[in-house]
């Protein structure tokens, strides 16, 4: 069980299934690089879209209590399937009983947020089988506007790609092809990467989906979003400093996340450590 005498020590976690959450990681660099993070990768278990929400919310607060456990104030749940299964039952149950002066959000709300724009008529989102089923950017776009029509596609063959690092490979590039062509028919105005993963497929969903679609980065997003975020939650104690740190954790081969990790990341990394976060 955690340790309750654990304080905080002004640090943001960052929580992926893998590799993707690198990808939003990247953009709190950039937009607010004046604070300490820990990104946690569960590369071991990956993916997590094809898993029960049983599963998928056990791994999730494993995944929360080792980042709660090294001092972190505010976890950012990056990956969309654990935003979609687990994260309300984590904020409702598991954060009053064990963590109640901390807090976890997810990447869900902010994209819906964001996407529920009158301009936007028609909203497609692409996703893991689990966030797709689960409907959870139909539900939060349909609380904030009835007016938008929200088309989902289930797109479970792209992330164990991306994390194999098949990324550009022409077999990827098919596949992909494939699953945009139904929301392409459909003629979207905006379409939703709703996988942390997604973006180091961007330039390709652009280039498939054509000028008239919108397709933002949702790491810019889910950055502003965080931003506004902090500025609102002064009792979460985050403070910025002149030269934050960050820290790597993966459940998986190290070196490999290093590897593929530095290219989403887009730069170089620290140590990466391996952790068996099942254990706690």
């Amino acid at each position: 069980m955690p340790n309750k005498n654990n304080e905080p020590k002004n640090i943001i976690g960052v929580f992926d299934s893998g590799l993707g959450g690198l990808t939003v990681l990247k953009h709190f660099l950039d937009y607010l690089p004046d604070y300490n993070y820990i990104y946690l990768g569960d590369n071991a278990r990956l993916p997590y879209g094809e898993k029960s929400p049983e599963t998928i919310y056990e791994y999730t607060r494993e995944a929360v209590e080792f980042l709660f456990e090294n001092g972190c104030n505010l976890i950012i749940i990056a990956c969309n399937t654990a935003s979609a299964q687990a994260l309300r039952k984590i904020q409702q149950e598991y954060l009053p009983a064990h963590w109640p002066e901390r807090r976890v959000i997810g990447v869900i709300r902010p994209l819906a947020e964001h996407f529920a724009n009158p301009k936007f008529k028609k909203i497609g989102v692409i996703g893991t089988k689990s966030t797709i089923e689960a409907g959870a950017y139909q539900m939060e776009i349909k609380k904030l506007s009835s007016r938008h029509k929200v088309l989902e596609k289930s797109a479970p063959l792209l992330v164990p790609l991306i994390e194999e690092g098949w990324a550009q490979k022409p077999e990827t590039k098919m596949i992909l092809k494939k699953y945009l062509h139904t929301l392409k028919t459909e003629q979207i105005d905006a379409l939703i990467l709703g996988c942390t993963h997604y973006p180091f497929l961007l330039p390709e969903i652009k280039k498939i989906m054509g000028k008239n679609v919108i397709v933002p980065d949702p790491g810019k997003v889910i950055a502003t979003s965080l931003k506004t975020y902090l500025d609102k939650h002064p009792e979460l104690k985050l403070k910025k400093i002149s030269a934050g740190k960050r820290q790597y954790f993966t459940t998986d081969n190290p070196q490999l996340f290093q590897k593929l990790g530095e290219k989403f990341l887009g730069q170089k990394m620290t140590k990466v450590n391996q952790v068996k976060i099942s254990e706690l």
